[in-house]
């Protein structure tokens, strides 16, 4: 049940008529009153006699009663109380309950013999009401109403257990500002997806990802489309920016801004620098011009690399470095969203989106240790867009599979630490990713599957004795597994570079946990496939072909004993 308090505004009028129209697009159903104060307000929904007018000016009663110059310009208190997609409907009654419980808790009513402010709830839907206050009690003083939106919070997890609806992770205050209610009208009048405010914190999300200093942010913001407005000192030094969607104007017809903590609270110019002063970026060689040949693959096994790392440090090292890592995983989703093939793209923006409210705590990241992720964040971009076939699809299939553990990793994190929202949104992180792992590693693991089976049954019977020296416990489910052909011919695979697979696939499962895999036949695909610096798209490489006798021996040492 989410409480949404909106800005106080100034007409009760104009409010009721909304609340009692038809909606922007038809949407308001049988608008009534469930609840008011003093439970006799007139109800322009149902019953013929009363009108809108009367109803607002019963609110407005204790304010008019005030000197004119005593009166609060901006006097009109709402906010709508909403239920989850798939909890039952409340009756009008238990609606007229939720209402009275929330303005007792925010203060507007607190009742016990208080003095409270004047109110009515109106229900125009099966999943919510509106709550419209004057905010002059009947004494004429102001209401105690502050903090109200974090009571109105604490109130609402409340009523959940009580009424058995969807229990709501409690928030710790960094979270990014929920779009009001104008603000999502607005974007469905404009047919938009998202808010203005949230495709630019999606935008300016994608501009910080990998960026190495203030010329490169503004520079990518500026290319997004978007506009930008600087805020300098007298002295000329940068003091902080807002940005703007050149088509989301006001009744003027001036652009709407918003400046970058409204955003997100790690979206100030500030708290930007911050990652900035970890250390510089580097531009690798071969991926300065975005989409050269092989870079966005190239960027895409970089990734892979970072993720592995940064498990390790998240599970096990000190809060500030998880904290700087997690952050850091932020910037990876945002980039390779924005640089991959259309078939993954859509789960990764989402999986992005999730997880943007886990890169935050209020647990002090400690930057610079996290570079390598930062810097991977950068490859991802300047190596350009992928392609969803050949190296490119697979490592994006190869980076999604890592990504998908580090995701994890961060979830267990925040759960130790008692960040239910921000356990919470690694979680759905992690389902979108698990999901774009799926679009983008059918192809490479089919062909991998088709190797496997082909292998001569000596062969795929030393597979399995190494898959038994070095995982014994996990052996039985391997190789029991639909993958396991994919795993024996990347193992064979690497036999044949000269590597031992015994020792490569107990680097490969150790220190990293496999709880969470679907197919730990898969995973272990593309850990051996990086560590051993096999190419991500099995097509491209050359069959493994060998005589039963010879396939045990390197070929390395097969040269040496010829010359023997």
């Amino acid at each position: 049940m989410i409480p949404s308090i909106n800005p106080p505004g100034d007409r009760t009028i104009g409010l009721l008529a909304y609340l009692y129209g038809p909606g922007k697009r038809e949407e308001h159903v049988d608008p009534h009153l469930v609840a008011s104060f003093d439970g006799m307000a007139p109800d322009p929904g149902r019953d013929p006699s009363a009108t809108l007018k009367a109803l607002q000016q019963l609110l407005d009663q204790p304010v008019q009663a005030l000197p004119e110059h005593a009166r609060p310009a901006k006097h009109v208190w709402h906010t709508s109380v909403r239920t989850a997609p798939g909890d039952r409907m409340l009756s009008d009654e238990e609606w007229a309950e939720v209402a009275r419980r929330i303005v007792a808790a925010t203060g507007i009513d607190p009742g016990e013999g208080q003095p409270g402010c004047r109110w009515a709830a109106v229900r125009h839907a099966d999943d919510h009401i509106h709550i419209v206050a004057t905010l002059v009690c009947e004494d004429g003083t102001r209401p105690d109403d502050f903090r109200s939106g974090k009571r109105a919070q604490a109130e609402a997890r409340l009523i959940e257990k009580e009424l058995g609806l969807h229990q709501v992770a409690p928030g710790d205050g960094t979270a990014a500002q929920r779009p009001t209610s104008a603000e999502r009208h607005k974007a469905e009048r404009q047919g938009r997806e998202r808010t203005a405010r949230e495709e630019l914190r999606e935008t300016v999300r994608r501009a910080v990802a990998g960026a190495q200093g203030e010329e490169e942010f503004f520079s990518r913001l500026a290319d997004a489309g978007l506009l930008v407005k600087k805020r300098a000192a007298p002295s000329g030094d940068l003091l902080g920016y807002k940005v703007a969607l050149p088509d989301d104007r006001n009744k003027d017809g001036e652009p709407v801004f918003y400046p970058g903590a409204r955003l997100a609270p790690d979206l100030s110019l500030p708290r930007i620098r911050e990652r900035w002063a970890g250390g510089g970026l580097q531009d690798r060689a071969g991926l300065e011009a975005p989409g050269a040949a092989g870079a966005p693959a190239a960027a895409r096994r970089r990734t892979a690399a970072a993720a592995w790392q940064a498990v390790l440090v998240v599970e096990h090292g000190e809060d500030g470095l998880a904290a700087a890592y997690i952050a850091a995983a932020g910037e990876v989703l945002d980039a390779l969203a924005k640089t991959s093939a259309a078939h993954t793209r859509q789960e990764l923006r989402e999986a992005a989106w999730a997880f943007e409210r886990a890169s935050r705590s209020h647990v002090l990241a400690v930057r610079g240790h996290d570079r390598a992720l930062r810097q991977a964040a950068r490859d991802l971009v300047h190596g350009g867009s992928a392609l969803g076939r050949g190296e490119e699809g697979a490592t994006t299939a190869m980076a999604i599979d890592m990504l998908f553990f580090l995701i994890t990793a961060a979830a267990h994190w925040h759960a130790r630490k008692g960040h239910a929202q921000q356990a919470e949104a690694a979680h759905r992180a992690a389902e979108h990713l698990r999901t774009a792992y799926r679009a983008a590693a059918e192809y490479p693991l089919a062909v991998l599957h088709q190797r496997g089976r082909r292998l001569a049954r000596p062969v795929l019977r030393r597979q399995a004795e190494a898959v038994h020296a070095a995982i014994p416990e996990l052996v039985e489910q391997v190789l029991a597994e639909p993958g396991w052909p994919a795993l024996a011919a990347t193992l064979a695979e690497a036999e044949a570079a000269g590597h031992d697979p015994v020792p490569l696939l107990s680097e490969a499962a150790g220190h990293r946990e496999l709880g969470t895999a679907e197919s730990i036949s898969d995973v272990l695909v593309w850990r051996l496939r990086r560590a051993a610096d096999l190419p991500a798209d099995a097509a491209s490489a050359p069959a493994v072909q060998r005589m039963p006798g010879t396939a045990s021996v390197p070929p390395r040492d097969r040269d040496r004993r010829r010359h023997r």
